[in-house]
């Protein structure tokens, strides 16, 4: 049975309790760790390999990259601003790269996750508040989802502008008043389909950034590791260790990060070799 939502894979900073797996009374599951400050390399655990527990992967996936707000930012749906050209140029060739490649290994029931991502962006000029709840990100892929199409394959990955931040609970991302996450993935039921999303917000602070990066190569980092999460652990109930952590939580910010063509990566954990690889 299908949860009314689910959310997992909150990159964390500012932390330094070891990573959480909570779900909630409603159904509503949520994973916590801390960034590269206090946490880094928490999850690699020696000869610890993610586990499978007969959940759903995403076997041949799509994502849509959403960027909203002001033409400052994104440009237009006509003139996208080079931040706005970067990213989906980051998605773009992302489905072809080992650094996808690697997740391949990961399966379910129907078969493993394959190789190739189709991807689309979506620019929104409209203004949203300040403090971006989980809530009110979940509106914006609704509203999306009217002129992109609905389906349970797709990510729907939601960047915001510098003026936002995201909030889930009383955590929050750079800009808010609690500072603890940098990115999340989740999923909720829409017109009878699993949506799968990701909240991307601006990487603004120190505990969201790697140094010497741009705003681009720091939000693909996030990309990486929400996308490859929401295809592996869609649902919160499919690939997972013993400490509730997922392929990408357990490589987050150590290794460093990597950049390859200029676009900005993170480390993924292969069972296939008992570690944290760039890519397969």
């Amino acid at each position: 049975m299908k949860r009314i939502l689910s959310v997992a894979g909150l990159l964390l900073v500012a932390s330094s309790a070891p990573a959480e797996r909570i779900t909630e009374l409603n159904g509503r599951h949520v994973q916590l760790y801390p960034t590269k400050h206090q946490g880094a390399g928490f999850g690699r655990t020696k000869n610890l390999n993610v586990s499978y527990h007969n959940g759903p992967v995403i076997h041949q996936a799509k994502a849509v990259a959403i960027f909203w707000g002001p033409a400052t930012t994104w440009g237009t749906s006509t003139a996208p601003s080079p931040l706005a050209q970067a990213i989906a140029g980051f998605f773009a060739q992302f489905g072809a790269t080992p650094q996808y490649n690697v997740i391949t290994q990961y399966y379910d029931f129907g078969g493993n996750v394959r190789g190739g991502l189709t991807t689309i962006y979506w620019i929104d000029n409209s203004t949203p508040p300040q403090n971006v709840t989980d809530a009110t990100v979940q509106g914006e892929v609704i509203r999306v989802i009217g002129s992109v199409g609905l389906d349970a394959n797709t990510v729907y990955e939601v960047f915001l502008p510098p003026t936002s931040y995201a909030s889930y609970g009383t955590a929050t991302s750079c800009g808010g008043p609690s500072l603890r996450f940098c990115a999340y993935h989740g999923d909720f039921t829409y017109s009878g389909a699993d949506v799968k999303y990701s909240s991307m917000p601006y990487p603004s602070c120190g505990g969201c950034q790697w140094s010497g990066w741009t705003a681009a190569q720091n939000f693909e980092h996030f990309a990486t590791h929400e996308t490859r999460e929401s295809v592996t652990d869609p649902d919160g109930n499919a690939w997972y260790d013993r400490q509730g952590l997922e392929a990408d939580d357990k490589c987050a910010w150590s290794p460093s990060p990597f950049l390859v063509n200029g676009y900005g990566y993170q480390y993924e954990w292969s069972n296939l070799d008992g570690g944290c690889v760039q890519g397969r």
